[in-house]
């Protein structure tokens, strides 16, 4: 690590105060090397299967993450002048220097937000700069990132390595053929990079896609996916395939976490309806709702771990979205409520030992009041970290407080980083190890651990809840 970089401080994070510090500092020293369980993310799995370098600055760290070109563009700054690509193929820049030299000449927004922390992570441990970027040194940036790009050690597999990243999950749709994770197989590291089932596309009715992914779903199981039965039967065709494939969870993207208990002739009655077109909101919701239920099931019949993360508006920008498509930065956080809406759920399958659910919320309101008591409650439930727009220094720290004395620490399954950016995934584990860090010390300094527990709960935090929390439960 560069602890005597002047712009990436060796304590960053920790409590300002000196014991609470120091402990900090040794209990991070103590996992800050272990290795990286990513179970959770969005990074492309073509990078691995192909194995080729990445091709410049501009197109590996602003142009997929919209976490770096949602604060330009909040300044006004147009994504057609960041080079994001336009359904339409309309004119965006395609200059990727210019490009950099905008990005470099707004670094300034950033500060204080976790972008830059990351950022300025990546540019000091990946690239080795010991000096903030800015408008003057834009260009010396660029060329050395794209000099690092070029070479054996920056292909993606030798990043896997350099990162020690020992599990990195990706997202694919359920009618995804995963032809890169097929070539993975026999490159070692096909037990590296594995896969997730995304099943959105074939359990929303309301996707404009909804019938032509069912008639996909038939197309790739040989099943009659516009039968109850026979629809239900494809999904497990294809869960199967993606556990070939090296998945262990699932990953479920509702508005609401709602979930139904419906008989067998109400689902029927109600797919049917779907179907024909003759539905409105109100059966929309009902069935995503019986779909995260059938999904639990499935679940517990093959062990694959459920993510449940509600509470987004998605595309909540209605010009941007039809002229760039999804993932722009225009995702926002609503209210969600969890205990009334899981309650038909968990009378069915809450007391399950061998079933995992995982709880993420954007609503943070939600962790005192429903999440802690439900985790800390039900065999199956688990809580997810904190996500998204809370997967910052005080939101990790608010999640900590909010969930640990009803939840515990167990109830959690460390944390995952949720990124498409690849670079970032050490700079963000590595500000949660931080936070962790700081919010035992100061448990300790106030007495309601042991220094043993403390150092105890470091490594479990780090590593072993997260591998633990999404490894096949059968």
């Amino acid at each position: 690590m560069s602890d005597n970089n002047r712009f990436l401080h060796p304590d960053r994070l920790f409590s300002a105060e000196p014991k609470a510090r120091d402990l900090s500092r040794a209990l991070y020293q103590s996992i800050s090397d272990l290795p990286i369980i990513s179970p959770h993310g969005h990074t492309d799995p073509s990078w691995f299967a192909d194995n080729q370098n990445f091709k410049n600055a501009t197109e590996l760290l602003i142009i997929p993450d919209h976490y770096v070109f949602r604060m330009l563009y909040s300044q006004g700054i147009s994504l057609n002048d960041l080079g994001i690509p336009t359904i339409d193929g309309s004119y965006t820049e395609t200059d990727y220097r210019k490009i950099w030299h905008l990005f470099a000449q707004n670094y300034h927004l950033f500060a204080g937000t976790p972008s830059r922390m990351w950022m300025d992570y990546v540019f000091v441990e990946v690239f080795g700069f010991t000096a903030p970027l800015n408008a003057s040194n834009a260009d010396h940036y660029y060329d050395q990132i794209n000099q690092c790009l070029a070479t054996e050690g920056f292909k993606p597999r030798a990043l896997l390595k350099k990162f020690n990243i020992e599990l990195l999950a990706t997202t694919e749709s359920a009618i995804d053929d995963l032809r890169h994770h097929a070539k993975l197989k026999g490159t070692g590291v096909e037990n590296t990079v594995i896969t997730t089932f995304r099943p959105d596309d074939v359990t929303n009715p309301e996707s404009p896609k909804f019938i032509s992914s069912l008639e996909k779903l038939a197309e790739l199981t040989g099943e009659n996916s516009f039968t109850w039965d026979g629809y239900l039967n494809a999904l497990r065709n294809r869960r199967a395939f993606f556990r070939d494939h090296g998945a262990t969870a699932t990953d479920h993207g509702h508005a609401t976490p709602r979930t139904e208990d419906l008989t067998k002739a109400e689902c029927e009655q109600l797919f049917s309806r779907i179907l024909a077109g003759d539905f409105d909101a109100a059966d929309a919701e009902t069935f995503r709702g019986q779909m995260l239920t059938e999904m639990a099931g499935m679940s517990l019949e093959d062990g694959m771990v459920m993510q449940i993360h509600p509470g987004s508006f998605r595309n909540h920008n209605t010009p941007l979205f039809r002229q760039f498509g999804a993932d722009k930065g225009a995702d926002i956080p609503v209210r969600a409520e969890f205990v009334n809406n899981l309650q038909p759920l968990m009378a069915k399958y809450g007391n399950e030992k061998n079933l995992r659910i995982i709880l993420f919320t954007l609503d943070e309101s939600n962790y005192t009041r429903e999440l802690a008591p439900l985790a800390g409650h039900y065999p199956s439930l688990k809580l997810g970290p904190a996500w998204w727009f809370h997967d910052s220094p005080e939101g990790m720290l608010r999640y900590r407080h909010s969930v640990t004395e009803t939840a515990g620490f167990y109830n959690t399954v460390g944390f995952n980083d949720d990124t498409r950016a690849f670079l970032s995934i050490p700079a963000r584990h590595d500000v949660a190890r931080r936070i962790d860090c700081r919010f035992l010390a100061n448990m300790v300094l106030e007495h309601r651990i042991s220094e043993d527990d403390a150092y105890s709960l470091a490594k479990d935090l780090t590593y072993n809840l997260a591998k633990n929390g999404y490894q096949k439960t059968l």
